[in-house]
C-alpha cells in the first residue's frame, strides 16, 4: 500500500478524484505512519492583500503566497488596494509580471470597480474582465448609489462578480473599534454596526434590480446575517463571506494592542454567535482570511493608532479546526467545503489536483516568528491550535513541506 492510500482525503479534489504520486516522491514521508495524516484539497481564499506592487515593505507576492502555502492555501484573490491601483490593463501588468515571477501558488488578482478606488467613475471593467477574478474596491466602500448601480450593471454583463468592501463612510465618525461595552468601558471612539448592514441592504436591493452577481466581504454583524438570509430566500444572487477572527473572537477578547484591530472590528458575543449561525446555515457560504499584512513598526502604535489589519493565512485552518471542530459545532468536512469548492464554485476558480495534507494530532501555540509572511500581527498569538500543515503541493510541484518530513 502507498503513502498516498493510507491517507484519508476530505473533500472534492476533481471531477476524477485523482492525486498525483507526488506524495510517494517526498523524501521522509515514506516512512512515516501516514494513517494518521489527512488530504484536502488546496484551500481557496478570495480576500487577501498581498501589498505588492507599492507597499513591498508589508509584504510582497513572493512572502504572501509562501506563507499561503504554509497554510494550505494552493488559490488566493489579491485585493486593489495598490499603487498603482489595477484600475485599467496598463496599471494591473506590474501585479501580474510580479505574480508570473515569484508566485508559487495561483495568485489571482482582483480588478478595481472605480478608477483608484476613489468612487467616483468606473474603471476599464471591460479591458481587465479577462485578467481578474473579480472586481472590488476592497478597503473603501462605494458610497454613491447610482455609481453602484452602474458598477453592477457592466459587471453583470461581463458575467463577473462584484465583491464588496461595506461601509457607510458617514457614520464612521472617526471610530476604530466596535461602538460596543469595550469601546464605551476604555473611552474609544466606536464604529456602528449599521455602518457595514446598511450599506449591504441598499446592495442587495441593487443586486436584485440588476441582476449582478454580488459578494459581500468580511461580514461582521448579526443584522448583517439577516439581511443576507433573507435575500437568499428571496432568490437573490448573492454570497457573502465571514473570517476566523470573527467567528472565533468578539469584542470581549480585545486588548490594547495594534494586532486586535482590523476592519470590521471585532463585533460584539451576539454578532459572533450570529455568524455561526449564518455560518452552519448555509447563510455565510464561505469563509476568507482578509489577511492584511502592516509593518511590526505600524502595527507596535496600540488600538487607536495601528492601521488596520491582521495576517491570517497560516493560521486560519488550525484556529477554524479547534475551535469550531473540536468543538463539535461544525463537521471537518463542513469546514473544508467552506474553505475549498464554495469559493472557487463562486468565483469559478479551478481546483485541478491542488492539496495539502495535514497532521490533526499536532498541537502547539500559535507563534507569529514561525510565519513566513512578513506580518506578525494576530489577535491569536500564543493560543494553542491542533493541526499542522505538513505538505501543500500546487500544479505538480511541493511549494510547501514541513521541515521535520525533510530531516527523516
Amino acid at each position: 500500500m502507498t503513502v498516498f492510500q493510507k491517507i484519508k482525503i476530505i473533500g472534492q479534489l476533481s471531477s476524477a478524484g485523482v492525486v498525483p504520486s507526488v506524495l510517494d516522491e517526498v523524501p521522509g514521508l515514506a516512512s512515516l505512519d501516514s494513517s494518521k495524516y489527512v488530504l484536502f484539497p488546496g484551500f481557496c481564499d478570495v480576500h487577501v492583500h498581498f501589498r505588492e506592487p507599492g507597499f513591498s515593505y508589508k509584504e510582497t507576492i513572493r512572502t504572501g503566497s509562501l506563507a499561503a502555502a504554509h497554510g494550505g492555501y494552493t488559490d488566493v484573490c489579491a485585493m486593489p488596494n495598490l499603487n498603482p491601483v489595477p484600475d485599467s490593463v496598463e496599471h494591473l501588468r506590474p501585479q501580474l509580471d510580479l505574480i508570473e515571477r515569484d508566485a508559487c501558488i495561483h495568485v489571482r488578482p482582483y480588478g478595481a470597480v472605480t478608477v483608484g478606488e476613489k468612487g467616483q467613475e468606473l474603471a476599464d471593467l471591460q479591458g481587465l474582465a479577462p485578467y481578474v477574478a473579480a472586481f472590488s474596491d476592497d478597503g473603501k466602500g462605494i458610497q454613491r448609489e447610482e455609481m453602484m448601480r452602474e458598477a453592477m450593471k457592466q459587471i453583470r454583463s461581463l458575467n463577473k462578480v462584484l465583491a464588496a468592501h461595506c461601509e457607510d463612510e458617514s457614520l464612521l465618525r472617526g471610530g476604530y473599534i466596535h461602538d460596543g461595552a469595550y469601546a464605551n468601558a476604555h473611552g474609544h471612539r466606536g464604529i456602528c454596526s449599521e455602518s457595514e448592514w446598511g450599506q449591504i441592504a441598499r446592495d442587495v436591493r441593487l443586486a436584485a434590480e440588476t441582476g449582478c452577481a454580488y459578494h459581500v466581504c468580511h461580514i461582521s454583524t448579526k443584522e448583517s446575517v439577516d439581511i443576507l438570509r433573507r435575500a437568499k430566500r428571496a432568490g437573490v444572487n448573492v454570497t457573502c463571506e465571514t473570517a476566523p477572527h470573527y467567528l472565533l473572537l468578539d469584542e470581549n477578547d480585545l486588548q490594547e494592542l495594534g494586532r486586535f484591530k482590523m476592519n470590521p472590528p471585532l463585533r460584539s458575543r451576539e454578532d459572533r454567535q450570529a455568524l455561526v449561525e449564518g455560518l452552519l446555515d448555509g447563510t455565510i457560504d464561505m469563509i476568507a482570511t482578509d489577511h492584511a499584512p502592516h509593518s511590526p513598526e505600524e502595527k507596535s502604535r496600540g488600538l487607536e493608532k495601528s492601521p488596520f489589519g491582521i495576517v491570517g493565512l497560516e493560521s486560519a485552518f488550525p484556529l477554524l479546526y479547534t475551535g469550531l471542530v473540536k468543538t463539535g459545532q461544525i463537521s471537518l468536512e463542513g469546514l473544508v467545503e467552506k474553505l475549498t469548492s464554495a469559493p472557487r464554485t463562486r468565483f469559478s476558480l479551478p481546483l485541478g489536483n491542488d492539496f495539502s495534507v495535514w497532521d490533526l494530532d499536532a498541537s502547539y501555540p500559535v507563534d507569529p516568528a514561525e510565519f513566513l509572511s512578513m506580518g506578525k500581527a494576530t489577535p491569536f498569538e500564543g493560543q494553542t491550535v491542533y493541526g499542522r500543515c505538513m505538505l501543500t503541493v500546487c500544479g505538480g510541484k511541493t511549494v510547501w513541506i514541513d521541515p521535520s518530513l525533510q530531516e527523516k
